[in-house]
Order: C-alpha cells, then sequence, then structure tokens
C-alpha cells in the first residue's frame, strides 16, 4: 500500500489539479477546468490511507453512490491511471465517454506550452497517440503517456503555461 505522502505526491504530479487541505489533516484535490459541476477529482486523502477518487463519468468504473472509488490499497499505477481518466472524463465534452482504461489522453489539449525559470519554452504536441515534447523545431523527447511527459517537464523545472 502506498504511503499518505507517496499518494499525495502522485496528486499533486497532475498540473491540472489544485490541493485543497480540509479538516482532519484530510486533503481533497480539485479539477477547475471541469465541464461539469463537479471539480473535486481528489477526495479525503487521508494520512491513514484512505482516499477516494470520483470516478462517476468513467464508464465501467465501480464506483459508491457518491460516484467515488476508495484507493486505499491502489498502486501507483492503478491510482495514475484513475486519476488521469478521472481528470478526462471530467474535461470530455458531452457524448464523449471514457473508460477506466483509456490511457491515450484524448481529452487533454492537442499542444500545450511549458515554460522553465529561465524562460526557456517547451511545446507538448499529442500526435497518433504519443506526447512529443518540442524545443522550436527540435524534438526533445516522446513519450507514450501525458503523465510521464509531464513527470518529465516538471523533472526538467517546466511549468504548463496557462
Amino acid at each position: 500500500m502506498l504511503t499518505f505522502e507517496q499518494k499525495i505526491a502522485i496528486m499533486e504530479s497532475f498540473p491540472e489539479l489544485q490541493r485543497k487541505n480540509v479538516s482532519l489533516g484530510r486533503v481533497n484535490f480539485h479539477y477547475e477546468d471541469s465541464a461539469y459541476d463537479k471539480k473535486t477529482v481528489g477526495y479525503h486523502f487521508h494520512p491513514n490511507g484512505n482516499g477516494y477518487i470520483y470516478a462517476g463519468q468513467i464508464e465501467g468504473a465501480e464506483t459508491d453512490d457518491k460516484g467515488l472509488v476508495n484507493i486505499r490499497d491502489y498502486s501507483e499505477e492503478q491510482l495514475r491511471d484513475l486519476a488521469g481518466a478521472a481528470i478526462r472524463s471530467l474535461t470530455a465534452g458531452a457524448g464523449t465517454s471514457v473508460t477506466a482504461d483509456d490511457k491515450t489522453g484524448s481529452s487533454f489539449p492537442d499542444e500545450q506550452t511549458w515554460v522553465n525559470a529561465d524562460g526557456n519554452v517547451l511545446t507538448v504536441k499529442l500526435d497518433d497517440e504519443m506526447w512529443f515534447i518540442h524545443a522550436g523545431l527540435n524534438l526533445d523527447s516522446v513519450f507514450e503517456s501525458y503523465e510521464e511527459a509531464v513527470e518529465y517537464l516538471e523533472e526538467e523545472g517546466f511549468a504548463r503555461k496557462k
């Protein structure tokens, strides 16, 4: 089982989410760009190991009556996959369905700009289900998932330009 700190670090690796500390040491994660009234993706992550991901818009996800999935015993990969699918499900427009095993990142913008403290700019582009990172016209890196590209960019000191 992942520790509380590991779960928080995984959720904080999604630049789309904003951390909100709540009562009793619990932490929520909000997705402010949600296409729906629902903005909470991560709910009541607690130092005792409990925590929930909102999966009410994810086709095939086994949720409680509030649309939540308990992630207490989830692995890192399971948590990343479910959180990513939850974000995509809240981004998807009407008529678009996201399944629990959808890892393409297809509902993220096809192109993003990332900047570091020195003003260097990288562009992230989705092409043929791969995430390409460009420095100007030069190819920097290629990743199979959006989450991998974000992890790389953050490790290199870049932040998404809004």
